[in-house]
């Protein structure tokens, strides 16, 4: 997903790691029903949304209760399983075996009372670990939200392109994808009752969204704690408990795992070699950037040079 950056303007945090992980839409399906059905997919190390265009249906995921989806909602879902059915109470069927191995497919269930369609987000260089581990397994968009008429927009085009063998059309509907992925996530960050949410919380709280746009704009700097303090406008301590608090983990430990996040996309686009992208994400001593990123990756940064 390549969004640009302009001279005056420097990326937002969510823009920067989506284009840094090279996040895309690769998968696109629809699903047509009607009368009783369920399918059920597996956990996997991927990123996914489903939208209702026409009907209802129901979503069910474990430890949590059945979420009842009407048209013009959609969910985005991280490493978790899941089952799309007409009634809770349906004993569902393996989903994988109806879809092929890539590109965009339809299955049919005795008729169009209840439509949707989904897209598969994959990421560059095994990266999506940094995103989803920062994400809830599933969100929630609400046809009720602000941003619903863009969504209703976006969810139309689409629907309109994978009806229609037009040319180009591949292109569109990956693109339109592309948005609507952006789109869900950005109403969602944007809610007021989900100030407290992990990472998208964060990035819309004034404080630790000032904080986490500093990282992301200046990643090659020697932040400290107390920097990163500053920037919030918090005490040292305030601030760091409140950021394990909303994001899980330490301020320079979110810091370093963005760093060798970039760093593994950048070895993987080649072009570079180790010691320039090291010195890029703030390493000094090529050494310590070899050690943090085999210790985090299990690989050394040669063999995730492309």
């Amino acid at each position: 997903m390549k969004l640009s950056q302009s001279s005056k303007l420097m990326p937002d945090p969510l823009s920067n790691v989506l284009d840094a992980l090279g996040a895309r839409v690769t998968r696109r399906t629809r699903l047509e029903a009607a009368g009783n059905w369920a399918l059920a997919f597996p956990a996997m190390d991927r990123l996914k949304f489903v939208a209702v265009l026409r009907g209802t249906s129901w979503m069910l995921l474990p430890s949590r209760e059945p979420q009842y989806l009407q048209a013009g909602d959609v969910c985005l879902l991280g490493r978790t399983p899941y089952v799309v059915a007409s009634d809770p109470t349906q004993t569902p069927i393996d989903g994988k075996v109806f879809y092929g191995a890539s590109g965009c497919d339809v299955t049919r269930f005795g008729g169009d009372d209840t439509i949707g369609i989904g897209g598969t987000v994959k990421f560059a260089a095994d990266n999506a670990g940094f995103l989803l581990d920062l994400l809830p397994d599933f969100l929630l968009v609400s046809r009720t939200t602000p941003a619903s008429r863009a969504i209703a927009t976006i969810l139309s085009l689409m629907n309109d392109e994978l009806q229609r063998d037009r040319i180009g059309g591949e292109v569109v509907s990956a693109r339109l994808a592309d948005l609507l992925l952006v789109e869900a996530i950005r109403a969602f960050a944007s809610r007021s009752d989900q100030v407290g949410v992990g990472w998208l919380g964060a990035l819309s709280d004034p404080r630790l969204g000032r904080v986490l746009r500093a990282i992301h704009q200046d990643v090659s700097r020697r932040w400290t704690v107390e920097e990163l303090a500053n920037v919030a406008g918090m005490s040292r301590a305030a601030f760091s408990a409140t950021f394990m608090r909303r994001l899980g983990q330490a301020p320079l430990a979110y810091l370093r795992a963005w760093r060798l996040t970039i760093a593994r996309a950048a070895l993987a686009r080649g072009g570079a070699t180790v010691a320039t992208i090291a010195s890029k994400v703030g390493y000094e001593s090529q050494s310590a950037f070899a050690h943090a990123f085999k210790r985090e990756f299990g690989i050394s940064p040669k063999a995730g040079l492309a």
